[in-house]
């Protein structure tokens, strides 16, 4: 039963990947009955949680440098007769919850990411200061299993099918902050995604961190069928997904099934072979090249997104620039690439050779100017092209609305008709690196 007191005011940060985002959503679900309300800033917040990301060593040096920051707000509302509670979730959580309770006695609680359904226990416990302040079991069935109903925010949604990894990339922590791989069984996947549609979202995004590995009683290209025939749903995308995991019948499908949108974010990590094998990455560059050859033959005008990091230990200038080289053979509409972060109880950490931070940080600029070039050049290629385009929001300027094109560009076009979940045709007529813009187009009928 919802709290009809005035609401209390609840902050949540959200670093890192899209399953991060998507547990953020889901935390503020189970909050919302205890009658917490989201608010834009921590200052006056009751409840702060910072949801945090492992895989980069910045990424939790940050989180303790807004741990700081908060520390004066909680002051400040204590000093007024209020109070704050800081909660610290997601994998740095996980991965260092002993050392956040001894390094920031102000933080309250620690919750790994398969403890967020036991939110509502831990904060009651915690305002009482009692019991202990760290919570990170692996408990992903139950975790699910708890959670209350969707409350989506728009006509886009992710729905998590998939957690944790069994590949071990030895750069990665994955395994450790997340545990093995679990896949949700299909039908509370099913259930879910019916339940989002009859809520009015019409795009669905399927996480996991071996999405494509799912295997909840059934293959993933099963689980892709069964949703495409949900009445309502009308796009459908995944991610992120491994090489070694694109079977024959996902490529198959990708040809054949229209809900599922020509995207695909295919991490590839590197182009030397000696570098992947490093990586433990299962597969070389000829490997990955086919996988997006025969993608391409089934799907000849895919987006094709991927993930790249430089100085891994050991890396080469000639090993690099079979990086840059892949990157040019295959041409990416869009990419995430980093300096290669040394992480603590992962094998990569140990390894001779680390790359010096200025040679890493030289490399990431010329791949990322090369990456940038080719996304701004996918982007130009669309101008004069009328594209589906499924209405978000409001854009940027008066009468203009926002929307998503099927190659997960963001787009803007003048339009003060069109509702959100309407997929109208949108001509465009200009690009950036970022975005598309465009004018609603008028059909000629057939």
């Amino acid at each position: 039963m919802t709290d009809a007191r005035a609401p209390k005011r609840l902050f949540i940060e959200t670093y890192g990947c899209q399953m991060n985002v998507y547990d953020s959503e889901r935390m503020r679900d189970v909050l919302t009955p205890l009658g917490y309300a989201v608010t834009e800033k921590p200052d006056d917040a009751d409840l702060v949680i910072l949801n945090t990301c492992h895989i980069r060593e910045k990424a939790t040096e940050k989180v303790y440098s807004e741990i700081g920051r908060l520390r004066a707000h909680k002051e400040r509302r204590a000093l007024e007769g209020k109070g704050m509670t800081i909660t610290i979730a997601g994998c740095v959580a996980q991965a260092e919850g002993e050392e956040i309770i001894r390094r920031a006695p102000e933080v309250d609680l620690v919750v790994g990411p398969q403890a967020y359904h036991k939110l509502p226990e831990l904060i009651a416990r915690a305002s009482r200061k009692a019991g202990e302040r760290l919570e990170t079991d692996f408990t992903a069935q139950e975790k699910f299993d708890a959670l209350p109903a969707r409350a989506p925010d728009g006509v886009t949604a992710f729905l998590s099918v998939q957690e944790g990894c069994d590949k071990f990339c030895t750069f990665c922590v994955v395994p450790y902050t997340r545990g093995a791989e679990f896949s949700r069984p299909i039908a509370d996947v099913i259930a879910e995604a019916r339940s989002l549609a009859d809520k009015g979202v019409r795009e669905v995004t399927l996480l996991g961190q071996n999405v494509n590995a799912y295997h909840g009683g059934a293959a993933f290209t099963d689980l892709l069928s069964e949703l495409a025939a949900i009445s309502g749903i009308a796009r459908i995308r995944y991610m992120t997904s491994h090489p070694i995991e694109m079977t024959d019948d996902l490529i198959a499908l990708h040809g054949s099934e229209p809900k599922l949108m020509p995207f695909l974010h295919l991490p590839v990590q590197s182009g030397s072979d000696r570098i992947l094998k490093a990586m433990n990455r299962k597969h070389d560059g000829a490997f990955y090249r086919d996988i997006i050859s025969r993608v391409r033959a089934v799907r000849p005008d895919v987006a094709l997104s991927t993930d790249i990091i430089v100085g891994f230990p050991g890396e080469t200038e000639k090993e690099f620039e079979a990086t840059m080289q892949l990157v040019r053979d295959i041409t990416f509409a869009s990419a995430f690439s980093f300096k290669y972060s040394p992480r603590p109880g992962t094998p990569a950490a140990g390894m001779i050779g680390q790359v010096s931070e200025d040679e890493s940080s030289e490399r990431l600029q010329r791949l990322q100017s090369l990456l940038f070039s080719q996304q701004a050049a996918f982007n130009a290629s669309q101008v004069g092209r009328t594209l589906p385009v499924l209405v978000t929001g409001k854009g940027r300027m008066p009468g203009q609305k926002h929307g998503r094109s099927p190659y997960l560009q963001s787009v803007h076009f003048n339009d003060s008709q069109a509702q959100n979940g309407d997929i109208v045709d949108v001509r465009i007529i200009g690009s950036s690196q970022n975005s598309i813009s465009g004018e609603l187009a008028v059909l000629t009928p057939a």
